[in-house]
């Protein structure tokens, strides 16, 4: 019987627990065994992992997190730990490997498919939604509905007290979760790193918008903009406004996966399984264009993903 390993790397996106779930029990089908290696790539360098079945991931579709547990390992950027993790991989006959992460877990899932004959096949599964090649990853639905449901509950303090609030959403490098949320709160403003602000230009806004008689706001700015509690003092003395910092912080990341982050996480692991019982090697499953398809992992790996800025005009006038 061939083997199947699964691996949750990097961040943990809600909707992991499903793919692992959609992993297990689709490679089942098809005969497949399937083994989990434990926190991430760690689990490949020291041999760590636990045998799964169908009955030992039921109940955890629901789950946030991800019960192989996950960890950032800096060391797997190194060609010694690539070659220990090849290693592993023979040692333990693993056919094939699917590898759930964001852009840093597909990077290390490339590199190892160069020193590895391993089926090697990458899931998309991040808040940030960066992932090149595929319209959504795994977990980023139930990050924009967590920010939109505490936003919403700002709002009414922002509202009742008449401030201006500054809400802190991760995204260290892209702004595609900013962008969403703001879209989605009617944030008068959104600051995403992809376009440097000018803080004169924040501060007019402001004033134009006090002007036509609005007395609060939500900001909504991505944590990779810069520092937004010194943004915050400045608005405060430029304009007047009383001005609140609220970081949402890792409560993106956690919680029960949305309906749709648990959908697309089934669909990803049934594309996933199906490529290595394809022989394919190499591959990342996306959807793009409202289907469930597959690229080059090196394609989706050297590739930025573009991030359509006119929405940003379409957040502004939304809210004039």
């Amino acid at each position: 019987m061939k083997i199947i390993g699964v691996v949750t790397s990097g961040g943990d996106a809600p909707g992991m627990n499903a793919a692992i779930r959609g992993v297990v029990r689709i490679a089942y089908s098809k005969n497949f065994e399937v083994i989990g290696f434990e926190r991430g790539w760690e689990g490949l360098l020291i041999n760590s992992f636990k045998r799964l079945n169908p009955r030992s991931v039921g109940g955890i579709l629901h789950l946030g997190g991800t019960i192989l547990h996950t960890s950032r390992c800096p060391e797997f950027k190194k060609d010694e730990a690539i070659k220990k993790a090849a290693e592993t991989l023979a040692l333990n006959n693993v056919d094939g490997l699917i590898v759930i992460g964001g852009n840093g877990s597909l990077q290390g899932a490339l590199e190892l498919s160069k020193e590895t004959g391993t089926l090697i096949v990458g899931v998309p599964a991040s808040i940030d939604n960066d992932v090149f090649g595929t319209d959504e990853t795994i977990g980023f639905d139930t990050a924009v509905n967590t920010a939109v449901t505490e936003i919403d509950k700002i709002r009414d303090t922002a509202v009742s007290l008449e401030r201006i609030f500054i809400v802190e959403v991760m995204g260290r490098k892209r702004g595609f979760l900013a962008l969403a949320v703001g879209l989605t709160v009617g944030a008068e403003m959104i600051l995403i790193p992809e376009v440097n602000y000018e803080s004169e230009k924040i501060f007019q806004t402001i004033r134009e918008a006090k002007e036509r008689g609005k007395k609060s706001a939500i900001i909504v700015a991505a944590e990779g903009v810069g520092d937004n509690r010194q943004l915050a003092n400045e608005i405060e003395k430029a304009t007047e406004a009383e001005v609140r910092l609220s970081v949402l912080g890792y409560t993106q990341r956690g919680g029960n996966p949305s309906a749709r982050s648990r959908f697309l996480a089934s669909l990803f692991a049934d594309k996933a399984v199906e490529l290595i019982s394809e022989g394919q090697k190499s591959r990342a499953v996306v959807f793009r264009d409202g289907k469930i398809t597959n690229i080059g992992l090196e394609e989706s790996c050297k590739t930025e993903k573009p991030i359509d800025l006119s929405l940003l005009e379409l957040a502004r006038v939304l809210t004039t």
